[in-house]
């Protein structure tokens, strides 16, 4: 009988702490009342990126706002407007991105803070609520819908926007698609199901379809699935809130690593960066905290599209 080792077990450490001039104390938000049941809610960090000089960039949900996080754990507020934002990757050097759940795709200047609409609207149907973002090499963006589909309503949406303006819907019938990530050949893209509490395997055909859709990992507890991140070995690391853990995952989806979070259980998102970018950071995002542990093994280059990525008309 094949029997699976345990995996090794190791705490991450605080990197970095929002400082207090920036919490919302005492401020109530329609996005707690929603998503955290009215709890007091000060921030709620995601979307971790990291821009060519090592400076990691972060989202606050209920409160419209991008962070820049120097390396040395400085915070300083790059934008903010009547969103909100969550997942953040690179446009081109000077923009941001973002999926933003109230808006759908917006476009940040990181230098002026300005923030203009890039995709708001499908076939003129609002989105139900955006969630995060990947590019590949050849400048496809694959995006989600999540919005507050779960097992009751399974009706979450997967997305790609071709670089010509084309969009495709690839899965409408995901109960919560949060995170995106792709393998190192770009023929499978990890779909984050988070009130599935699962991983799904979604292979990606050469003529566009994707085919044979799959469970590729189980998780449990209160909250499931959440950002996606792929090392250069192929593994794949999942942000799990509720349990407040990254797993790191072989290609048959065998644990062989759990970080564990050093503060707080809402352990969100991850992003590789630092030093030959083996430092995974992640955002717990009730404390307002971004966490860090060192990897065995890089990971994958993060794309950005050709300068012809054109939305939608």
């Amino acid at each position: 009988m094949f029997l699976l080792q345990p995996p090794t077990v190791r705490d991450t450490e605080v990197f970095t702490r929002m400082p207090d001039r920036f919490r919302r104390t005492g401020v109530r938000s329609g996005w707690a009342d929603a998503n955290r049941g009215g709890q007091p809610t000060d921030s709620f960090l995601e979307g971790p990126v990291f821009d060519e000089t090592g400076h990691l960039y972060v989202s606050d949900i209920p409160f419209g706002r991008i962070f820049r996080i120097d390396p040395q754990g400085e915070w300083a507020l790059v934008a903010e407007w009547a969103g909100e934002p969550n997942g953040l990757k690179f446009l081109n050097a000077h923009e941001l991105l973002v999926t933003d759940y109230r808006n759908g795709l917006m476009a940040c200047d990181i230098r002026s803070g300005a923030v203009r609409p890039y995709l708001e609207r499908r076939n003129s149907e609002r989105f139900r609520g955006v969630n995060d973002l990947v590019f590949d090499s050849r400048g496809n963006l694959y995006f989600t819908d999540q919005g507050q589909t779960g097992l009751h309503d399974p009706t979450g949406r997967l997305y790609r926007l071709r670089p010509d303006g084309r969009l495709d819907l690839l899965l409408g019938n995901v109960p919560s698609p949060n995170g995106v990530a792709l393998s190192p050949d770009e023929r499978v893209l990890y779909l984050a199901v988070t009130r599935g509490n699962a991983v799904w395997r979604v292979p990606l055909m050469d003529d566009g379809s994707v085919a044979k859709v799959s469970l590729f990992f189980t998780s449990y507890g209160p909250s499931g699935p959440d950002g996606l991140a792929v090392d250069q070995k192929g593994r794949l690391i999942v942000a799990n809130p509720g349990l407040g853990v990254a797993w790191v995952l072989n290609h048959r989806a065998e644990p062989e690593l759990v970080l564990r979070s050093a503060a707080g259980a809402s352990l969100t998102n991850l992003a590789f960066g630092g030093p030959e970018r083996r430092t995974l950071f992640c955002t717990e995002s009730v404390s307002g905290s971004i966490l860090r542990a060192e990897l065995d093994s890089p990971g994958l280059p993060i794309h950005r599209p050709p300068a012809a990525l054109q939305p939608p008309a």
